[in-house]
């Protein structure tokens, strides 16, 4: 054991000749990659500069920090409308969506077992917006 831990392996011989090789070799890629006159655009002066988009103030309000910019930028006017309990219509929802998504499957995939349009089908409802767990919610203790 002892004389494995002792044996190193010495690193190969680079010869000079393979030096100059190495260095020939990548001045010629160096010269290659050289753009051409042709490839150089020329940016035209004249045209307006598009407004910066994350300068552009939305609708008159301002954000401090991410609850009020998240508040501001929400789609859902109502805060009312948000579950709070997603968890209690997941097997509801999902059960809709197989029906309706298992008899597409079926017609783009007629060769596949049900157990693999299955697994596809839960890849789609991972991402899928009929998902309660993708939708907006709120915490337990907020009024």
């Amino acid at each position: 054991m002892g004389a494995l831990k002792s044996a190193k392996v010495a690193p190969a011989k680079v010869t000079k000749a393979q030096i100059d090789a190495e260095a020939d070799r990548r001045e010629k890629i160096l010269k290659q990659d050289k753009p051409k006159e042709s490839d150089v655009v020329a940016l035209d002066e004249t045209a307006p500069i598009s407004e910066n988009v994350n300068r552009i103030v939305h609708e008159g309000h301002s954000a401090r920090d991410v609850e009020e910019a998240l508040s501001i930028l929400s789609v859902q006017e109502n805060p009312s409308d948000i579950d709070k309990h997603p968890e209690k219509r997941v097997r509801a929802a999902y059960s809709t969506f197989e029906e309706r998504e298992m008899v597409r499957l079926k017609a783009e995939y007629p060769n596949f077992r049900l157990s693999q349009l299955k697994q596809m089908l839960k890849k789609e409802w991972q991402k899928s917006p009929d998902n309660p767990f993708n939708q907006p919610t709120r915490s337990f203790n907020t009024k």
